[in-house]
């Protein structure tokens, strides 16, 4: 048997819900807009969709590194979408493989070895969240994170101050199959909709679950069992049940330290005259 959540979302409701939250917020904000990095995922697709529909002028970024190109393909063909269909949809492509290949070489010529691996995979996702706050402080606008809620809260698959460095987070409260049905609701591409999930971030074709361990209808599973307070122990030993249990919570562990609020140490009374 499949693992998978047991929620079901309505999919057009949800989308009203959120574009009219988002509204709120930039209402009270005051700013003028958005500002979307778009990858050629799911979760960046959508996210661009929900700000377009709020009628707010919406910046789209395209920001490739060493980009494959299908995905800088998919991401392409969906801003042509955006922009034919909203009228408050502008984009950029910002290709941020020089500034990439130079913090490589600087960062190898300060060492003395070459860096790679997890390192620069999350500086690039870092010079993404760099590009989009500079573009937001010159329009005016906020940058709509595209996180689902498994990555931000379950696995804490996401780079801390790079895809993690937002002003507001509209479908972290979803699972990944949720985003995919507002995806289809909301009339996202099919190429887009059919493509492995992957963070791009490799220049390779590895997808999120071939670093994950597990599918994220696996991981949302997970999710749900031990928020009902189930553990590996619960099932029998050997079993895929079991096996995703420990591969989701080894995740959630060890990717603790980005869901917490930053610590910050308070100086005691005594301490001060």
């Amino acid at each position: 048997m499949a693992l998978r959540s047991s929620r079901t979302l309505d999919a057009v409701a949800a989308a009203d819900h959120i574009g009219r939250w988002m509204t709120d917020y930039i209402d009270r904000s005051g700013l003028d807009g958005w500002v979307v990095g778009v990858s050629g995922g799911i979760d960046s697709a959508v996210t661009s969709t929900l700000a377009a529909r709020t009628g707010r002028p919406t910046t789209v970024l395209r920001m490739p590194i060493h980009q494959a190109a299908d995905q800088d393909q998919r991401g392409a063909d969906h801003i042509a979408w955006l922009e034919s269909e909203f009228d408050n949809v502008s984009s950029l492509v910002v290709d941020l493989t020089p500034s990439f290949d130079g913090l490589s070489d600087a960062l190898a010529g300060a060492s003395g070895a070459p860096f790679g691996g997890l390192s620069l995979a999350n500086a690039r996702a870092r010079l993404r969240m760099t590009t989009l706050y500079a573009v937001a402080a010159e329009r005016r606008a906020l940058v709509a994170g595209t996180g689902n809620k498994v990555e931000d809260f379950g696995v804490g698959f996401y780079t801390k101050y790079g895809d993690g460095g937002v002003d507001l987070s509209p479908i972290a409260d979803l699972l990944k199959n949720e985003v995919y049905a507002l995806g289809r609701a909301l009339g996202v591409g099919e190429a887009i909709l059919n493509a492995a999930p992957t963070d791009g971030l490799w220049g390779d074709d590895r997808t999120d679950e071939d670093q994950l361990g597990a599918t994220y209808d696996e991981l949302e599973w997970a999710m749900e069992q031990v928020a009902a307070g189930r553990t590996a122990d619960t099932f029998d030993s050997g079993s895929r049940e079991a096996a995703v249990l420990e591969i989701y919570l080894r995740h959630h562990r060890a990717n603790r330290h980005k869901m917490d609020p930053i610590p910050v140490c308070e100086i005691p009374a005594s301490l001060f005259s």
